[in-house]
């Protein structure tokens, strides 16, 4: 068997199941749009290779990020779709992406308690983290923001390893940052600018490098437990090869 998420085993028959449940795979190039506020989705989202967000656009041409998607998030909820986009989902790099129709998982759910424990642990995280980001832009300074983001980014690729021991993916730019985080770019540029300072982590062509965890932890109020630690997210190993065959 193989975990799934912290509460959540799965054996072959269920990563059978997870594995038939594509309808296709998609590729859209970095900074393009995969669904724009007010279109009629009609599959779920998964991402199997690279980093996505969703966003909401402002009348005033201003953006708000409000979360990013690593491999294996699913953009929305597992069981339903809207019946309009309330918000944008945009590339971040280049991505892959399965399409999933909500009634195939569903009934996946239904066929297997644990596939439906591990969706409902993966919505679970994923609304813990909206909760955490909403403290971030209220309570949190500046350089609090960015550390908690750095920590948080950080300990998800290291759960589906992605991370590299300290260090990983950022390609985020400045800018994008500053739409997650609320803040200006200059703000941001200080920010990183202070943490660099301070000895706490560096950047080198689009990965982030954490050189003092603990401290970066303690500096930006960051308590891993809301991330629900004890297991990660698991894209089934054939269908993550398939994506990148497609390439």
């Amino acid at each position: 068997m193989r975990k799934l998420r912290h509460g959540a085993w799965l054996d072959e028959d269920d990563e059978r199941s997870l594995r038939a449940l594509s309808e296709g795979v998609r590729r859209v190039h970095a900074r393009g749009d995969i669904i724009r506020e007010g279109a009629t989705p009609r599959f779920l989202t998964l991402v199997l290779d690279g980093w996505a967000c969703t966003y909401r656009d402002l009348e005033n041409g201003q953006r708000q990020i409000l979360s990013i998607l690593l491999p294996g998030d699913l953009a929305e909820p597992f069981g339903i779709l809207p019946d309009f986009a309330d918000h944008s989902i945009g590339a971040v790099t280049q991505v892959t992406l399965a399409q999933i129709a909500p009634e195939a998982i569903r009934k996946a759910a239904r066929a297997s308690s644990r596939i439906e424990q591990a969706l409902w642990w993966d919505l679970l995280v994923a609304i813990a983290i909206e909760r955490e980001h909403a403290v971030s832009l209220g309570r949190r300074t500046a350089s609090e923001r960015l550390g908690h983001l750095l920590c948080e980014l950080h300990l998800r690729q290291s759960l589906v390893g992605l991370a590299d021991g300290s260090t990983c993916d950022l390609p985020l730019t400045q800018s994008e940052l500053a739409d997650l985080l609320g803040l200006s770019a200059v703000h941001v540029n200080r920010s990183l600018q202070d943490l660099r300072a301070s000895g706490l982590v560096s950047l080198r062509n689009r990965r982030l490098i954490i050189h003092d965890l603990d401290e970066l932890r303690d500096l930006s109020f960051f308590d891993p437990d809301y991330l629900h630690t004890g297991g990660a997210a698991s894209i089934p190993s054939d269908l993550r090869e398939a994506a990148h065959d497609r390439g």
